[in-house]
């Protein structure tokens, strides 16, 4: 769990009750056929080259021998995208969705800032401006769309303790926390202290200050239950269908935001990003299966800050780079292809000397959602994303 500095007590504050994961909803209004659309933010920079590996390019095992898992049809390996790309095996259930046509990865993206810090990245990735905002692009593309004043308390929903920045600003957005979410049960806890177990400071602390509250090592030391086969769900899968649900809902809200952590692998890589992926991969389906016969008017978004270095560090992890991947699903996206244009990972392609070169700005990946999608006006992108002259990507979703 990656905490910013800027809401390092609101963080711990929200662990209690959704783990790494938060949903905040919002929307326009308007009919049942209305198009749905889920932002979902990955927050601690996803290794692009690992989700979605470039096993094609020759000279991928110069870089990162020791991070690639096997080819397409080797046990362990790859799920393959098209003989070039192949996914990594945690995300089955989005390779389905590949071949049904329903995803679409863009390889090489990254912001429009060059920052590796996660607090500045994450503030320009929401705010979606070259400069720091006090608004989210998200909020502001909703307080564009048409129609958005028939109802009048902003048609706007934030389950949690806090709204994020991506939907902040003119657009009104409520907030809701379940009722009883201050009694965690005891496989939280053990979460919590397994997570912080190798740090020397909070690791520690987490244990003496849950012995001091009665917890016996047993329940420290046990496994929470991961979802699937009747098992209690993780909190992304139980948000991700809680948003399913409410974007279902006749005047329920069609905009939401969920985000996620766990993607700073600085150590133990290969290790440590399956628990993360499998995670993403269960919350998309459940996602899928709360949307039902909506999930063919939706399109779901998934980014992060920066990407990670091409080469791996000396603890088996990688660093903070620049370009990664973006992921576009849902029964309105043109899949079952890659797209984006490929810089290729020869010594002098590589930006500045360490990381896979952006070719494709993220910004104009979610305007060409917005536009293409949502219908929002091309004269509202200026507003939107400041800064740009409003350029968006094309052919991203079916025709209507």
């Amino acid at each position: 769990m990656m905490l910013r500095r800027r809401s390092a007590l609101l963080g711990l504050a929200a662990s209690w009750t959704c783990g790494r994961a938060s949903l905040a909803l919002a929307g326009s209004g308007g009919g049942p056929d209305d198009p749905r659309l889920v932002v979902i933010i990955l927050r601690g920079a996803l290794d692009g080259l690992a989700a979605v590996t470039p096993y094609g390019d020759p000279d991928i095992a110069t870089h990162r021998r020791d991070l690639l898992l096997p080819q397409p049809g080797r046990e362990g390996g790859l799920l393959d995208l098209g003989g070039f790309y192949g996914l990594h095996p945690a995300l089955a259930g989005m390779h389905d969705l590949y071949g049904a046509g329903q995803m679409l990865p863009i390889h090489a993206v990254a912001g429009h800032y060059r920052s590796r810090s996660h607090f500045e990245a994450q503030d320009y990735l929401e705010s979606g401006a070259d400069r720091r905002l006090d608004s989210g692009w998200l909020n502001r593309a909703v307080a564009a769309l048409p129609g958005r004043g028939r109802r009048p308390d902003g048609y706007g929903l934030a389950m949690g303790l806090s709204v994020p920045l991506m939907l902040r600003g003119p657009a009104p957005v409520g907030t809701f926390a379940p009722a009883g979410s201050q009694h965690p049960d005891p496989a939280l806890y053990s979460q919590i202290a397994a997570l912080n177990a190798a740090d020397p400071v909070t690791g520690p602390a987490f244990r003496d200050g849950l012995r001091a509250r009665g917890f016996s090592d047993s329940v420290m030391e046990a496994v929470a239950p991961a979802s699937g086969d009747g098992r209690k769900p993780d909190a992304f899968s139980v948000l991700s269908a809680a948003a399913g649900r409410m974007l279902t809902a006749p005047n329920g809200p069609r905009v939401a935001a969920l985000e996620i952590g766990g993607w700073d692998t600085h150590a133990g890589q290969v290790g440590r990003l399956k628990g993360p992926l499998s995670q993403l991969d269960r919350g998309v389906q459940a996602l899928r299966g709360a949307l039902g016969a909506d999930w063919s008017r939706t399109v779901v978004l998934l980014m992060t800050e920066f990407g990670r270095t091409v080469r791996m560090n000396g603890t088996g992890g990688t660093d903070h780079g620049t370009a990664t991947v973006a992921l576009l699903m849902g029964g309105a996206v043109a899949g079952g292809r890659v797209g984006g244009t490929w810089p290729g990972l020869r010594q002098d392609q590589l930006f500045e000397n360490r990381d896979l070169a952006p070719t494709t700005d993220l910004r104009a990946v979610a305007a060409g959602v917005l536009c293409d999608h949502l219908d929002v006006p091309g004269g509202a992108l200026a507003r939107i994303f400041p800064g740009t002259g409003g350029e968006r990507m094309h052919g991203l979703v079916r025709a209507a």
